[in-house]
């Protein structure tokens, strides 16, 4: 569509799945459906865009699943199980989007794209692994684990001891070349779980590698690649706070890079949840003086982009 604003939508889990029901396929798909609800709004009010979603629950269960099946079939490797994960959540995604904008007679294809995302070998993630995944282990089992398959175990918060693996910055996204083709005409799902981490070895060619990519991040990436006029991270809270949980809790209708920087120094967003989506809110903005990145909940992002609600962030 000429003159469009182009818009890369980054999903947070709960727009993909109920913490309060069953963790099965068909659970996610009703909660996907009511998700693709408001993505199709945004469409029909002509917006281009572009989906990224996390798989940190799906991965993580994929993997369970080979572990708990290891006497009758093969570990898949991490980076395969991440591959897998794609597939069905953006299957899923199809599914409710295509739907959704069907109800509301616009006929445009809906595709998901098998996205690898190139990392740097050198990342310091790599020597300290942080996300966790998968499932809970006793000591011995983690140790044992350690021995048989060199995986890194921690314990986690008195739960048990779990795998993790590290979590390096996106560099490159292998198929951006084709996401921009399909642009113009289609709803492209890419960069699913911040995309299939993979490495170039000597001679060129992409070796996967055990690692989780920031889904914020890798949607930051993407928006920059095709030029965005806005980037909007969708999580479960309308506004970016402070002194969040407290009774000094102040919402954030807008912050600039210099607010930003000030709060991320003040400790104010959590690690692993607020402080991933400022910060990669803060360098699509950085990278792009003249555009905006917002951040909000699901069910408020459409009247964020029509600057009613929601956290926007602007250079200045």
């Amino acid at each position: 569509m000429e003159n469009a604003t182009k818009l890369v939508i980054a999903l947070g889990g709960n727009a993909l799945q109920s913490g309060k029901g069953p963790a099965t396929a068909e659970a996610q798909l009703q909660v996907v459906k009511k998700t693709c609800e408001h993505i199709a709004e945004i469409s029909c009010r002509g917006y281009e865009i572009a989906v990224v979603h996390g798989n940190g629950p799906q991965v993580g269960r994929i993997l369970q699943a080979y572990e708990t099946a290891k006497e009758v079939t093969p570990v898949m490797p991490f980076d395969v199980c991440g591959a897998m994960s794609q597939g069905y959540i953006g299957y899923h995604i199809q599914q409710g989007l295509k739907y959704a904008l069907n109800l509301r007679n616009k006929n445009i294809p809906v595709v998901t794209l098998a996205t690898q995302m190139i990392v740097d070998e050198a990342d310091p993630a790599f020597q300290k692994p942080s996300k966790p995944i998968g499932q809970f282990y006793s000591e011995e089992e983690a140790k044992n684990l350690e021995k048989e398959k060199g995986y890194v175990m921690k314990e986690d918060a008195g739960r048990g001891w779990r795998r993790v693996v590290p979590s390096p910055l996106p560099k490159k996204i292998v198929e951006i070349d084709a996401v921009k083709k399909l642009w113009d005409s289609t709803v492209v799902i890419t960069c699913g779980g911040g995309g299939i981490p993979v490495i170039e070895n000597d001679t060129g060619l992409l070796e996967g590698v055990a690692a989780v990519i920031d889904k914020d991040f890798a949607a930051e990436l993407l928006a920059e690649q095709v030029k965005a006029d806005c980037l909007m991270i969708l999580t479960e809270v309308e506004k970016v706070a402070i002194n969040f949980n407290t009774p000094r809790q102040e919402n954030l209708s807008q912050m600039t890079l210099e607010d930003a920087s000030k709060y991320i120094e003040e400790g104010q967003f959590a690690p692993g949840s607020m402080l991933p989506k400022v910060q990669a809110a803060m360098k699509f903005v950085r990278a792009n003086p003249s555009k905006k990145a917002i951040i909000t909940s699901l069910d408020k992002s459409l009247e964020a982009l029509e600057g009613k609600t929601g956290t926007i962030i602007t250079f200045a």
